[in-house]
């Protein structure tokens, strides 16, 4: 079979404004990047309160592995699978980071059969969303320093500012630098960069529901402390103008298609591992007025992703799922079970049932919100009939049905069946429950999630990390709590696969995200400013024969 890149460059694209229509977006409603891009206007998303909104489907996975759970590819096949069964369905995913593309992981776009096209465009730049929002983040962050160096007016301290840099690029060099040596500079000081993707400002853009809701929210960012222990926030600073004139068009949700020429709506793009993990709230309930049923993804494993997409988003903007798909593959549960990864493709029967301890703690997690739940077994072609059998039983076993999909192969034919029980699912009742109430306070909010989703003891919090949790209660105690944790594993070691038992997450540090609205507990060794691997995908991405570009995956 083809690469993922060559499948996407032979697809047969129709122009943007035919996608726009099958929502009811007329050709003066969408702002085009070209002939099969497009963002949707402000005033199109404005008209549309008041009307009635589709079912909202999350899909969701196992803990991720070098072996590949193929979350995304799910995604994109199921909301296919739905339109041919004539369903009206829309997707919505997030925007690729130039981080992993160049990095590990490689691109966002799903794969085989089940991609959303322009690839290319897609993983490299797209509409430029990702780079207003490095400008509107650093633009901040040179108006605080520019303030210190014009005569600290708000007395701020400077060995209390906590508002970083960002990059949209993997490079570890720059997790920590000092800043303004030399005279005339500015005020030397420790500081450091986090990848575009962990950007409070990324957030904020994921959550707002329109440009007030959005300037509102990044005036209200805390970037420092004065000396006498007040915040100081973008507002304090008059930035908050500014940097909504840079976000103006990047909160427009991008309009692209699939493979079978069904609308995709792909906007903002925080990592799950380090950020809050899902597509915008403007995106997805543009895309609930317009469709039967919306298909979305929350980033890495069901622990963090949908964790986050559960307790913070629909929190946040009062969303409901109908139904939830965790996505599984007889690969990943044998690594979880042992298996290296060179010996995958030989059948281990004890292995996929040995790992199947880990889709079952995701299971029962994702349960305790109430949700119908269906496991998609995203096929491979070493898959075994006893092996997938093994993965049957473990979801029989608690009460849950496994649907072996051949999206990836055959497009949205090969998810027909998941479909229809997706369907059957989202007409149920439910009954949605989060993890914890806003009154709880913030250190009981993450001790929470660590025992109740993660299945660990507790959690450890140094001295300093407890003091700021106590010193943040009385205003911003009603927050959501956002887990930076590994997402290899429940645990805070990436090497503990399967369901460990009996450990603690050490809580390292806490950052405010007043703005967004989200405590951010950062546990382990998880590093804001990932770093390229020893092989980086970039060694392999060139320009081919014809300006084409080859590596990307």
């Amino acid at each position: 079979m083809n690469t993922d890149i060559e499948i996407a460059r032979a697809a047969h694209k129709r122009p943007i404004a035919e996608i726009a229509a099958k929502l009811g977006i007329g050709a003066q409603d969408i702002l085009p990047y070209g002939h099969d891009k497009a963002k949707i206007s402000r005033d199109f998303i404005a008209g549309l309160a008041g009307r009635p909104q589709g079912r909202l489907i999350l899909v969701t996975a196992i803990n991720p592995t070098p072996a590949g759970e193929g979350k995304t590819t799910t995604t994109v096949g199921l909301g296919d699978a739905l339109n041919r069964l004539g369903a009206k369905a829309t997707i919505c995913i997030r925007e690729a980071s130039l981080g992993p593309n160049f990095g590990m992981k490689g691109g966002a776009a799903g794969g085989g059969r089940a991609q959303v096209i322009p690839m290319e465009d897609m993983n490299l730049h797209f509409t430029g969303d990702f780079h207003a929002i490095t400008s509107a983040h650093n633009l901040l962050s040179a108006m605080l320093d520019n303030h210190l160096h014009w005569g600290n007016a708000l007395d701020i301290d400077p060995r209390r500012i906590t508002w970083r840099r960002v990059l949209d690029m993997n490079d570890r060099v720059l997790r920590d630098v000092v800043l303004g040596l030399g005279p005339g500079n500015g005020v030397p000081r420790e500081s450091g960069f986090d990848i575009t993707v962990a950007s409070e400002v990324m957030a904020i853009l994921c959550l707002s529901r329109d440009l007030d809701d959005l300037q509102d929210r990044l005036g209200r960012i805390v970037v420092a402390q004065t000396r006498d222990g007040r915040p100081v926030t973008a507002r304090d600073l008059q930035a908050d103008g500014a940097m909504t004139v840079l976000l103006r068009d990047a909160l427009q949700p991008n309009l692209v298609q699939t493979l079978e020429n069904n609308p995709a709506l792909v906007h903002g793009g925080p990592f799950a591992n380090i950020a809050h993990g899902c597509n915008s709230v403007i995106a997805t309930t543009t895309a609930l007025h317009l469709s039967d049923y919306v298909v979305t993804e929350a980033g890495f494993g069901a622990d963090l992703g949908a964790e986050k997409f559960l307790n913070i988003k629909c929190r946040k903007a009062g969303l409901t799922p109908a139904a939830v798909v965790l996505v599984a593959t007889v690969r990943a549960l044998k690594m979880n079970g042992g298996v290296a990864r060179s010996d995958l493709a030989v059948e281990n029967i004890g292995a996929v049932q040995a790992g199947a301890a880990n889709l079952s703690r995701h299971i029962r997690n994702l349960r305790k919100h109430g949700l119908p739940l269906v496991v998609a077994i995203n096929h491979f072609a070493t898959d075994t009939r006893a092996e997938i059998a093994a993965i049957e039983a473990a979801a029989r076993a608690l009460g849950v049905q496994a649907i072996t999909a051949r999206h990836w192969e055959m497009g949205g034919a090969g998810a027909e069946d998941l479909a229809r029980e997706v369907m059957r699912l989202a007409a149920q009742p439910h009954d949605f429950r989060l993890t914890y109430p806003d009154d709880m306070p913030l250190r009981d909010k993450i001790e929470t999630i660590c025992t109740r989703i993660y299945g660990a003891e507790g959690a450890q919090f140094p001295p300093a990390v407890l003091a700021r949790l106590e010193a943040w209660q009385a205003e911003y105690g009603s927050l959501p709590v956002c887990m930076a944790k590994t997402q290899y594993s429940f645990s805070a070691n990436p090497d503990w696969l399967g369901a460990p038992e009996g450990f603690t997450i050490p809580v390292r540090e806490v950052r405010l995200a007043a703005g967004a609205g989200f405590v951010v507990a950062i546990c382990g060794d998880i590093m804001t400013m990932p770093g390229l691997p020893r092989d980086p995908a970039a060694n392999r991405i060139r320009l081919g024969a014809g300006g084409h570009v080859e590596g990307l995956f």
